[in-house]
């Protein structure tokens, strides 16, 4: 099945503590439905020391949220459902809001 929010989309979390946040997708796993958005839901994790880390302690880092909790970001600055349809002989992403295809 085709990915409809993939890496570098704008996204905004539509549940949870960081609702109405937006970020940028850094990662996306799609065993799991989940992606990892910059800058929101944000968990601190503490590390004991290694040689990577020789000091150990509390790290911030962002955890996964899963796919059914953002949208992508229209042109408009809100959030839109995606469809796919074909231009030519290529199948792209568009947002239904707008009807404009997306990048990437």
């Amino acid at each position: 099945m085709a990915a409809k929010i993939k890496k570098g989309d704008d996204v905004v979390v539509l549940t949870g503590k960081d609702k109405g946040r937006t970020g940028k997708v850094t990662r996306v796993l799609p065993k799991d439905d989940r992606v990892v958005v910059q800058g929101v839901n944000v968990v601190q994790r503490h590390t004991r020391p290694s040689q990577v880390n020789p000091q150990g302690g509390i790290v911030n880092k962002e955890a996964s949220i899963h796919v059914s909790n953002v949208a992508l970001v229209d042109s408009n600055g809100k959030a839109t459902r995606v469809g796919f349809r074909m231009d030519g002989d290529k199948k792209v992403r568009f947002a239904k809001s707008t009807g404009d295809a997306i990048n990437g």
